[in-house]
């Protein structure tokens, strides 16, 4: 891989406007506290004189410095990406289910405001709208590869009102389930 060179002024923008583009292509040390982080840390932002920068965790780690426990530039994905991520597991494995932002606050562990701010941040949509929109995706499914009814279809993807299933699905899919159907359905010959 072909090494990124940034001059010093680059990199400080990024780590100040907090440019997650740039995770994974040069780290922030910082010398009072021997941490190292992503460029998109949210931390409280170090004097520009105590910061150095390093291309890899490697050379880091090797002048003394230690991973930050907040960004936690030493695994795969940040932590807010992996709270969004398992937020989106347990979404896709329960949504049949009555599901309330408590519900997926008190499985992942924090407040629902936290949850949900953070979900925004990561996906640009609520806990809500990507519940709506995966049970959406499983009506669209349904209503493609089987012969279950409208209604039959709604309560088999974890909607409680028929009306707010009709509603959401031609909010998402721009035609009622019907239409939806009728437009899929196989042309014979």
């Amino acid at each position: 891989m072909e090494k990124m060179c940034f001059s010093f002024e680059e990199m400080w923008e990024k780590v100040m406007a907090c440019d997650r583009k740039y995770d994974g292509l040069f780290y922030t040390a910082v010398k009072t506290t021997k941490i190292y982080c992503r460029p998109s840390c949210r931390s409280r932002k170090p004097k520009k004189s105590n910061v150095e920068f390093y291309s890899t965790m490697a050379e880091a780690e090797a002048k003394g410095f230690r991973a930050c426990k907040r960004c936690q530039p030493e695994t795969e994905y940040s932590p807010d990406e992996e709270l969004a991520r398992n937020v989106m597991d347990y979404l896709s494995a329960n949504y049949r289910e009555s599901i309330s932002l408590q519900d997926i606050a008190d499985h992942i562990g924090m407040s629902p405001s936290y949850l949900e701010r953070v979900f925004k941040q990561e996906t640009s949509e609520t806990p809500r709208s990507c519940l709506e929109r995966i049970r959406i995706d499983k009506a669209a499914h349904l209503l493609k590869q089987s012969n279950l009814s409208n209604l039959d279809v709604c309560f088999e993807t974890g909607f409680q009102s028929p009306s707010n299933f009709y509603k959401i699905f031609r909010k998402l899919k721009a035609h009622s389930p019907h239409e939806f159907r009728k437009l899929n359905e196989p042309v014979s010959s």
